[in-house]
């Protein structure tokens, strides 16, 4: 199993992502299947598709972090997150980052700021933050030592005292 995450840019159109990646027939496709078939309010997981009729290999799982704020914020979340995570996933496939996807099933968690505003940008920093976070994964990234020098903790929201 492979579980990555990647934050790409910064304000309202930023992506951040995570990703657990791993067999059909093992706890990665029991995952996958489950959270398909239980939404719950304001969490439409669907599958990603690169077009109608044409879903994303190895199968991905999209589930929103965020609660559809509005109509025009769910649709941010069906058209260009979906279409970004879609290119990010198939990039990584063709790079060989990962592995034989006819095997494999992808659950990708991804954020959409409520506030978000740019559809060109939330769909390119999507598709950036999927592929890096795939490719995270597969490495195995970080390190323990990269997670210690990373420290004190800190992110877009908060910074902890040293």
């Amino acid at each position: 199993m492979h579980i990555g995450e990647a934050f790409i840019s910064s304000g309202p159109n930023a992506a951040h992502i995570n990703t657990v990646l791993g067999h059909r027939d093992g706890p990665v496709g029991t995952a996958w299947a489950t959270a398909l078939a239980t939404p719950t309010p304001g969490h439409q997981r669907f599958a990603v598709i690169v077009r109608p009729g044409v879903p994303v290999q190895p199968p991905t799982l999209f589930v929103n972090k965020a609660t559809f704020a509005s109509d025009d914020h769910g649709l941010l979340h069906w058209g260009p997150a979906q279409a970004g995570v879609a290119t990010g996933v198939t990039r990584a496939v063709r790079e060989g980052i990962v592995g034989d996807p006819t095997e494999l099933a992808l659950i990708c968690a991804v954020w959409v700021n409520p506030a978000a505003d740019d559809a060109d940008e939330i769909y390119r920093n999507n598709a950036e933050a999927a592929f890096v976070a795939l490719r995270r994964g597969a490495r195995g990234e970080p390190t323990a030592a990269e997670i210690n020098e990373a420290l004190p903790a800190s992110n877009p929201f908060f910074t902890a005292p040293e």
